[in-house]
């Protein structure tokens, strides 16, 4: 389904489009990830509607049969904005230890002092970090709507099933172009 609608107060949440993640291989390429959400931020600052950009900085402390990638030290840039992202001094800064943007973060209390009620979302992986950040802004009472186009996962079973299944059961789901159609 196409997103039928923006909220005058929606903000742009930008999930772990950084250095260290945009260079793992993903379904779909990374930088028309990059790309597309660049393109969605410049749209979102011209209506002077907030930025928020989320890098993780760490994993998890825990077990889990999967394990992570690069448990090594990561590389000094690794949080750093991926090339591309045009990040501005504006954007709302994130930094996050889990999955999700909310959990242990200031982000819900940036977006309730801003007046937000939706957020729009982008970034890499699909089935983690932006499912997680999407999940928990639905159950914090935000619209939601996922820029399709804008996200990647490392693998396209899961990216299918996030887009496919689970994001239209926790809102609305759009392409860049029709996300920035609805901007005006």
């Amino acid at each position: 389904m196409t997103a039928t609608t923006l909220d005058p107060r929606t903000a742009l949440v930008v999930v772990d489009l950084q250095k260290g993640i945009v260079g793992l291989p993903t379904a779909h390429p990374a930088e028309d990830v990059v790309a597309r959400s660049a393109e969605l931020a410049a749209a979102f600052r011209a209506k002077d509607l907030p930025v928020v950009l989320v890098r993780a900085v760490a994993a998890a402390p825990g077990r889990t049969e999967t394990p992570m990638r690069g448990r090594g030290r990561p590389a000094a840039d690794w949080a750093d904005p991926a090339d591309g992202l045009g990040a501005e001094e504006s954007d709302h800064v994130v930094i996050k230890r889990v999955w999700g943007a909310f959990h242990g973060t200031d982000l819900d209390l940036h977006l309730r002092r801003l007046g937000i009620t939706q957020i729009v979302v982008t970034g890499i992986a699909t089935s983690k970090g932006v499912e997680s950040t999407a999940r928990a802004a639905y159950e914090h009472g935000y619209h939601v709507t996922v820029a399709t186009d804008a996200v990647t996962d490392m693998d396209e079973a899961t990216h299918r099933n996030s887009v496919e299944r689970i994001f239209p059961a926790l809102g609305e789901t759009g392409t860049t172009d029709e996300i920035i159609k609805l901007l005006g």
